[in-house]
């Protein structure tokens, strides 16, 4: 037993409790919340995941009960709810049994407080600059309501939040802001930048929703019932009741609702959902299933191995979840800021007040004034503004470009990233096989593709639809088939004019009839370049050899040779067969890293990422781990719900060179940020000098500040005449 978690006779043991928070929406929040928890006696082992909403901490409640932690988030302004069981840690006892708490579905962001705070706002200041046009000399109290709401609320919040030991956060910051400026009369200047704050809060909270999706969307792969298998029938009853050592029944077309054995049947599975192998996988007795993926063609009987809280797709749910959990919640540039800036700001403002008064008999009034002139030169609303200013340039020029980037805090990321991880199917491949080469062995290449095209006409087969596509290209009429039969995992037949034509796979053409030298070279030849071959005969005897492939994207060399331009190295990470991802990294010029499932997708990035920021490029549900661990994740267009919702930033026209062309903004915006920032600090230093030794005032100090505002939004809009670099 580990030292600690002695308890005495009757003491309540130690717990591992996980709560829902409502209203977390961003990671400074989940840092105030780790914050405030850890001042709690008891609290230890605190992680805050503020993708999930979720806060899980171990609690000695013979120290303090769990109502003084619930009591402590309530007071910073979240909500907080149980969301499952404990798991009791005394010594051997195990676990308690699980008892799920009340879960909560949050209210749709338009309807959420801080939508209706900003409607306020906005509304409180429209009238005010209509009431100050009337009325000139009534400005100041026409625009003090919405200052005064915006007030109200984040400076409640930032008292909360220095209470329980967060006292410069950005709620403080911008309090501060707040009441300087009404101090000084500028309330038209208090009401804009509350507004433009909570609006920002609001497309945070926007944010965060649409990443919670992707979890959401992974546990919708399994289906929610199965056809369990009792004394010769099947009944449907939920896959969540499933046992290790119950047998599904799972028909053509269906999803596979557990992990488990073939126990009988024969079938070919798409397994793409879960390790992104493009090619389905022929399946029998004995061979493993994965949950969620798609049985294609026979019936199967499986033997259930893991029960669904451990099937494939929850391992990958967990996964996802802790990838999250382990980005440290890093704080926004300006709050990180303000723990040095904010303190020493007020309290200069403050000595410049008092002290030449109290220590000199100086002028109260006049030493006064230029310390409120002062506050109002060291009002952060510049510094407030400039990142979000460049970002938002930048976010709007890469969205014409078709690169949807999920915040700010993503862009900033990409510029730093110093290795690229791409998926292959679907990402640097098309994601659809195409026929590469066609040999006849008898007769003509365009009479045997037309066989091989009829057989497998109406066939949902990737390989038989790329033949199908082929021989449509090239004008081909198909020929009536009759008695059309699959033979799962090996070849699909039908009868073709009174013979019976079979497109099959080597080995099992080979069973019927032996092929010939120069036909076993190509096959050889073409397998070795990472191609799947089909052999067509007719009657048993080989006519012709079809190549099939999922070929590289267009731009996909060229995106390539763009990255190592910007000193950025590239690898590969597929499910692939590793005889196929060879063939396609020689082909495009980057390391390959082949036949990884989730799991060792995930390791492979922790461990490029423990050497230098790292992206991942993905598209498919088995990417989702190494999106959420990356540095910055990155999904293809054309790719699933879950990768782009797990990802922090999507190509939306799905081109590699898309990949160069982000990290390319995300530097431009960078630079940017440090100018804004230079600009901001400079012009805040040459005033304070001037308003402490006199030579400037009030309105000096309230041009100071405006004009630092105004250089910084012009200067981050430059960003939107940037030109990105095409490939040559």
């Amino acid at each position: 037993m580990a030292d600690g978690e002695l308890a005495s006779v009757g003491a309540k043991p130690r717990a591992t409790l996980r709560y829902r928070v409502e209203g977390m929406d961003c990671p400074s929040c989940a840092s105030k919340i780790e914050t405030a928890v850890g001042r709690v006696a008891g609290a230890e082992d605190i992680r805050v995941n503020y993708g999930t909403r979720v806060l899980a901490f171990r609690l000695d409640e013979a120290a303090t009960p769990r109502t003084a932690i619930e009591e402590q988030v309530r007071r910073l302004g979240y909500g907080i709810a149980p969301v499952e069981a404990l798991r009791v840690e005394a010594g051997d006892a195990g676990e308690a049994a699980g008892v799920v708490g009340p879960s909560r579905t949050p209210l749709p962001w338009w309807k959420g407080t801080k939508t209706r705070l900003a409607a306020f706002i906005a509304a409180l200041t429209v009238a005010g600059f209509a009431a100050s046009l009337a009325f000139p000399d009534l400005e100041h109290w026409a625009y003090l309501p919405a200052a005064l709401l915006g007030l109200a609320f984040f400076s409640r919040k930032a008292v909360a939040a220095a209470r329980a030991g967060s006292p410069f956060s950005i709620e403080m910051l911008m309090s501060i802001a707040t009441v300087g400026a009404i101090l000084i009369g500028a309330t038209s200047e208090a009401a804009v930048v509350v507004f433009l704050f909570t609006i920002g809060e609001l497309l945070e909270n926007v944010a965060a929703g649409r990443a919670r999706a992707g979890i959401e969307a992974l546990g919708s792969l399994v289906p929610r019932t199965a056809l369990l298998v009792e004394n010769g029938t099947a009944r449907e009853v939920p896959a969540a009741q499933l046992k290790i050592g119950d047998f599904v029944l799972v028909r053509p077309g269906d999803r596979v609702s557990a992990d488990g054995v073939v126990a009988e049947g024969e079938s070919e599975i798409d397994e793409s959902p879960v390790t992104g192998e493009s090619v389905p996988v022929a399946k029998s007795e004995g061979d493993p299933v994965f949950a969620g993926s798609v049985n294609a063609s026979g019936a199967l009987q499986v033997r259930v191995s893991k029960p669904a809280s451990d099937n494939t797709i929850a391992r990958i749910i967990r996964l996802v979840e802790e990838a999250q959990e382990a980005k440290a919640p890093t704080a926004r540039f300006i709050e990180r800021f303000s723990a040095i800036y904010t303190p020493i700001a007020v309290a200069v403002a403050a000595l410049v007040a008092v002290a030449p008064p109290l220590l000199f008999g100086a002028d109260w009034d006049t030493w006064v004034y230029r310390g409120l002139a002062l506050l109002l030169v060291a009002c952060p609303c510049a510094l407030v503004l400039s990142t979000p200013a460049a970002i938002a340039s930048g976010l709007a020029v890469g969205t014409r470009r078709g690169l949807l980037v999920k915040g700010g805090g993503a862009l900033e990321v990409i510029g730093r990233i110093r290795t690229v991880a791409f998926d292959k199917t679907g990402t640097l491949t098309e994601g659809r096989p195409r026929v590469t080469d066609i040999r006849a062995l008898s007769g003509s290449e365009r009479t045997m593709l037309g066989l091989a095209a009829a057989v497998e006409n109406g066939s949902s087969h990737p390989l038989g639809r790329a033949i199908v596509d082929r021989a449509a290209a090239d004008g081909i009429p198909l020929r009536p088939a009759k008695d059309a039969r699959a033979i799962p995992g090996k070849a699909v037949e039908a009868i073709i004019t009174g013979k019976r034509v079979t497109v099959g796979s080597p080995s099992y053409a080979a069973e019927q009839a032996p092929l010939t030298s120069e036909a076993e070279g190509a096959i050889t030849a073409w397998e070795n370049e990472g191609k799947t071959v089909v052999v067509v005969a007719v009657d048993t005897v080989p006519a012709g050899l079809i190549a099939v492939r999922d070929e590289p994207r267009a731009d996909a060399a060229a995106g390539i040779r763009a990255l190592s331009a910007l000193g950025i190295h590239s690898v590969m990470l597929t499910g692939d067969n590793p005889r196929t991802g060879r063939a396609i990294a020689e082909t495009l010029g980057l390391e390959v890293k082949a036949g990884l499932l989730p799991e060792d997708k995930l390791r492979e990035i922790g461990a490029l990422k423990a050497q230098a920021p790292v992206a991942m490029v993905g598209d498919g549900i088995n990417d989702a781990p190494a999106l959420a661990a990356a540095s910055i994740g990155v999904a293809m267009g054309g790719g699933t719900d879950v990768a782009l919702e797990t990802a922090d930033a999507a190509l939306l026209n799905s081109r590699v060179m898309d990949v160069a062309a982000l990290v390319g903004l995300s530097r431009a915006t960078l630079a940017n940020i440090h100018q804004n920032v230079a600009i901001a600090l400079g012009l805040k230093a040459v005033f304070l000098v001037t308003t402490v030794a006199g030579i400037t005032g009030l309105w000096p100090a309230v041009l100071a500040d405006t004009g630092a505002t105004v250089l910084v939004t012009l200067n981050a809009l430059r960003l939107l005449g940037y030109r990105f670099k095409e490939a040559a």
